[in-house]
């Protein structure tokens, strides 16, 4: 008859700990294969199914359950051998790693090496060496796009795709939106220019000269940018854009792909629209304007134009972004190849 495992309780701490030993991608394998054994124990399996859960044979399962009984957590560790002993303990370690995963109770959104180093006794390069060990970065942090609430996702998203894919025939796509509030930064002193051994600076004191929003439709199919800068964003400016969009390309169906900015359904906007046969608005879904194409144009547009930039004034800035375009559409305009190889987006 098999033998079963002894039951037993853990503690909270102690069942974090070790699941924590367990699912963590730098923990020493031994460790892992240990805290297997003891959460399969806590379990009340047998002695044959620990041994094949955790991959040790039912003689070391048997060892590390008993070491466990007796010093818990302590018990997991190799016995100390001959030469220097570990200055940082399991138990040290976990309690380091525990930490950077759960949200500070200093009143901070994330844990600095100071801080977690302050609060476990250990060094800041001790605690830095651990994290960097675990993988672990709580000064990092990485952005998905979130499940849209929008309804109708799935159809707008095949629509918006299926324009970009398998246009109509005689039609133009245009993907269109507004980049508002570019500063017209001055410094206060002359830029010091990049030279061997020193980067390009700046004062960090600066003179605003105003600001200016650039109103821009990209080509889909062409990859070349028309822009506009003006004042202001409101519906009067959208309007009149949209119809030079409409003059300009006389003997095409404007397919007009936009986001759900209020002034772009503004229903002095939409009336005009349903009066025209050759222009057709798309809407993207609830908060998916990342489905846009123009927004990939603008990520480059201000990594290019708008970053580390010095103007004089306004017109110093709107004349380099008119250049910019123009320079683009000469020299770089292409499509933007087609690379997302997962699953359909869906609703």
């Amino acid at each position: 008859m098999a033998r079963k495992s002894i039951k037993f309780e853990l503690s909270t701490q102690e069942e974090s700990t070790l699941r924590m030993w367990v699912g963590g991608h730098r923990t020493q394998q031994r460790y892992s294969r240990r805290a297997q054994v003891i959460l399969l124990s806590a379990d009340g399996l047998t002695l044959k199914e620990i041994s094949a859960g955790s991959g040790l044979s039912e003689t070391n399962c048997l060892k590390w359950r008993k070491r466990f009984l007796q010093d818990r957590l302590d018990g997991l560790a190799d016995k100390q051998r001959k030469g220097r002993p570990p200055s940082i303990t399991p138990w040290q370690r976990a309690q380091v790693m525990r930490l950077a995963c759960e949200r500070p109770f200093n009143g901070s959104n994330a844990w600095s090496t100071r801080e977690l180093a302050r609060i476990t006794g250990l060094g800041s390069t001790t605690v830095h060496r651990i994290l960097n060990e675990a993988s672990l970065k709580p000064h990092k942090i990485h952005h998905w796009c979130g499940k849209s609430p929008d309804p109708e996702f799935e159809p707008k998203q095949a629509t918006i795709i299926g324009l970009y894919l398998n246009p109509p025939e005689n039609a133009l796509v245009l993907s269109v939106d507004e980049k508002s509030q570019i500063q017209a930064l001055d410094r206060t002193q002359p830029e010091l220019p990049l030279k061997p051994g020193n980067p390009k600076r700046h004062t960090a004191t600066y003179t605003r000269h105003g600001t200016t929003c650039l109103l821009a439709a990209l080509s889909v199919h062409e990859g070349t940018v028309q822009g506009r800068c003006v004042e202001g964003n409101k519906r009067q400016v959208f309007l009149s854009f949209l119809k030079s969009l409409y003059r300009s390309h006389p003997h095409k169906h404007l397919h007009i792909i936009v986001d759900n900015l209020p002034l772009h359904k503004h229903p002095e906007v939409m009336e005009w629209v349903s009066r025209r046969r050759r222009l057709s608005l798309y809407f993207t879904p609830t908060y998916a304007s990342w489905l846009n194409q123009i927004e990939i144009w603008f990520n480059i547009f201000a990594r290019d134009v708008v970053k580390g930039g010095v103007w004089h004034s306004k017109k110093d800035l709107v004349d380099q972004i008119m250049f910019y375009i123009r320079r683009y559409n000469s020299d770089r305009a292409h499509p933007f190849r087609w690379t997302y190889t997962g699953k359909v987006l869906a609703a």
